[in-house]
């Protein structure tokens, strides 16, 4: 009876560490849901009001030291990831702002080092790493935001593990049915890409064919086979209100 008791014990006390796991997941992806309505607006980031209340963004930042990893489902580890590559990217563009791209400071994306979850990891090896290689879904490239205007457009809200499929389904249908993003040229039936789909032409072939037949699943007007197929160059200017 005794040991009977103290399994018991010990499941309910493991129910209850991964409450508090989830439960300090869902308070960062609700706050940051928060701050990104505040400060996005149609894709655009209001650095220089940021700049002026840094701590808002710092505090969000730093609290994803203690967020809690293990235990979660994988739902939950691909929207943390996300929502953690997103506030990172505008929170180190707001401490060195003023700045006219990412590209501006070194390593931004390979060197410098953030702590999520207590690991150290670059931006790169969130997005990579823990997102792509794990999860091998193509819709995240359009989730992420390199803080580029030649990047998706960023969302104004949080991903979160109940609504993940329906949000990454928006953003990848807004982005392949931008014009900006996907220029078609029908009097020289030509189709001008987005670098995006030639950096990472691997992971789109792997829900498809081809990156044109990945696009067309999502186009509302279907992109030709006979067009032929060019990437126009990437604008990494800030994406600054």
């Amino acid at each position: 009876m005794r040991n009977f008791k103290l399994k018991v014990a010990a499941i309910f006390f493991s129910s209850l560490s991964l409450m508090a796991y989830k439960q300090g997941t869902n308070e960062f992806n609700k706050e940051a849901d928060v701050f990104l309505k505040k400060y996005v607006h149609d894709g655009k980031v209001d650095y220089q009001r940021l700049k002026n209340n840094f701590e808002e963004v710092d505090k969000l930042y730093q609290s994803l030291a203690s967020v809690k990893i293990d235990g979660l489902l994988d739902k939950e580890i691909k929207a943390l990831y996300i929502n953690a590559y997103n506030i990172i990217v505008i929170r180190q563009i707001t401490e060195y702002f003023p700045l006219k791209s990412a590209l501006d400071k070194n390593g931004f994306f390979d060197k410098v080092k953030h702590n999520v979850g207590g690991e150290m990891l670059t931006l790169d090896q969130i997005e990579k790493g823990k997102v792509i290689i794990p999860f091998q879904d193509p819709r995240v490239h359009f989730a992420f935001s390199c803080a580029a205007i030649g990047c998706p457009e960023l969302a104004n809200f949080a991903y979160t593990a109940d609504k993940l499929d329906a949000q990454l389904d928006e953003r990848t249908i807004s982005s392949i049915n931008n014009p900006d993003f996907i220029k078609l040229k029908p009097s020289e039936n030509l189709v001008e890409l987005s670098m995006i789909f030639k950096w990472y032409e691997r992971d789109f072939k792997m829900k498809a064919d081809n990156v044109v037949d990945y696009i067309n699943q999502y186009r509302e007007s279907k992109i030709p086979s006979t067009y032929k197929i060019d990437h126009y160059a990437y604008d990494w200017s800030l994406n600054i209100q």
